[in-house]
């Protein structure tokens, strides 16, 4: 079981923690001091389906040097303001093969990311793979 809190601070700040113990701050003013919670789902969703792809790519023992994945999404207009689109970009660096990404990418997204399976619900997730030099 996983437990979370989170406690006012001052202003529109509050600091969460989770059964982890590590703290995250959040800022839902106009003017942010820190991430708001919905930018920290995104965040979480970047973080899940990347710890998918290092984690496949180094049992294909695929020659890696760094992952990006980035989002960029949208939200419905009226509350709540779930998001309804959200596209990803994963930049990989290495002499990674264009089949092995795609194939991790889609794993991430069909099998094993959690985070994705929830917001699956409410929004079209899409992406695009980028190799680096």
């Amino acid at each position: 079981m996983i437990e979370a809190s989170v406690s006012w601070t001052d202003n529109e700040r509050y600091v969460g923690a989770a059964s982890s113990r590590h703290a995250v701050v959040m800022d839902t003013a106009a003017e942010k001091t820190a991430s708001t919670p919905m930018e920290l789902v995104l965040i979480a969703l970047c973080g899940c389906t990347a710890s998918d792809v290092v984690g496949i790519l180094r049992k294909k023992r695929e020659p890696f040097t760094a992952l990006e994945v980035r989002a960029k999404a949208e939200r419905a207009d009226g509350h709540p303001a779930v998001y309804t689109s959200i596209h990803l970009t994963y930049v990989v660096h290495g002499e990674v093969s264009k089949k092995a990404m795609e194939d991790a990418v889609r794993l991430s997204k069909d099998k094993y990311c959690s985070v994705s399976a929830m917001l699956e619900k409410t929004a079209k997730i899409t992406y695009t793979i980028e190799h680096a030099a």
